[in-house]
């Protein structure tokens, strides 16, 4: 695009987020029931504008866009729902349930289905990047845009964080199962929001105390059970790859660069199979939505309006 365009819509989308904080849309709080799972999901925007569908990650729920989804809603119609085993949603009592990326990935694709969203854009964090990207894989012709905000697609992403659960995916033992317990705890939850911003005050304390509590209510097992399947994820990195070459997807890669857990290669990567891809990077740590809502907002609505068609 050429720079004064770029200007210009950057500009537009700069006035549409203060628009946004004066005359915020009314977000809907629902529920819907799905392959025996109550989804709780937060809906904004007008029904008939391009559906962005929001999906969170580890340590969180769609409260994490309570923020960004009112200044989304002034162009388009929003959706965030609540993965299983975080916030609001629960699995309904004597449903079997199996704690797996697949399984999380079939429940949010029949709620699109029954939310009657055939065409969408994703904005995809940490855990609901794996979901996303099944999404997008199984379905191409239903994504009109990619908007990845520390949600990783490759190898190259993956700190030295990630070792007690590759020793873990390689040997799932009940010894280095237990050894993943940590990652479930208050502090570690709080250090994920913390670690790597440079001001930790700008971070309200009920983000990681209500991640925390949902944890407790719906059980540690559950979250164990997913840190030990997250390795399936990594296997199917290649088929998401030949999805990024074949379709070229607008892609929008915006990280916190301090992230301990995905580095600043795994956003730069996008673009080795997809070189249109857009990579911006913030100076922030891995919940970067916390610190720098108002710049992911204004990027984002930026690069929706200059990617997905009417």
């Amino acid at each position: 695009m050429h720079t004064k365009s770029l200007f210009a819509a950057t500009t537009l989308a700069t006035a549409l987020v203060a628009s946004a904080a004066d005359h915020p849309a009314q977000v809907h709080h629902r529920t819907m029931e799905v392959q025996g799972v109550k989804l709780f999901y937060r809906e904004a925007g007008p029904a008939q504008a391009p559906t962005v569908l929001l999906l969170h990650g580890f340590g969180a729920s769609s409260y994490m866009f309570r923020d960004l989804i009112p200044q989304l809603a002034t162009r388009y119609h929003v959706v965030a729902p609540d993965l299983p085993g975080f916030g609001q949603t629960s699995v309904i009592p004597g449903q079997p349930f199996a704690w797996t990326f697949d399984k999380l990935a079939s429940v949010i694709d029949a709620f699109t289905v029954a939310k009657g969203m055939d065409r969408y854009a994703m904005y995809v964090f940490d855990y609901g990047a794996p979901v996303g990207w099944r999404l997008a894989v199984n379905n191409p012709d239903k994504i009109t845009a990619l908007v990845s905000q520390n949600g990783n697609a490759y190898e190259e992403g993956l700190s030295a964080g990630w070792a007690d659960m590759r020793t873990a995916w390689a040997a799932p033992s009940a010894a280095n199962r237990e050894a993943l317990r940590r990652f479930n705890t208050l502090d570690m939850t709080k250090w994920q929001y913390t670690e790597g911003v440079t001001d930790a005050s700008l971070i309200a304390p009920e983000t990681w105390q209500l991640a925390h509590a949902a944890t407790e209510r719906i059980g540690v097992e559950v979250q164990m059970d997913l840190l030990l399947d997250y390795g399936q994820n990594i296997k199917q990195y290649s088929a998401l790859h030949a999805y990024f070459r074949r379709y070229h997807p607008p892609t929008l890669a915006i990280w916190g660069k301090n992230d301990p857990f995905f580095f600043p290669a795994g956003a730069e990567a996008f673009k080795r199979d997809n070189p249109q891809a857009e990579v911006r990077f913030l100076d922030t740590g891995h919940f970067a939505i916390e610190t720098h809502g108002r710049e992911i907002a204004v990027q984002m609505l930026d690069f929706l309006d200059r990617s997905i068609k009417p």
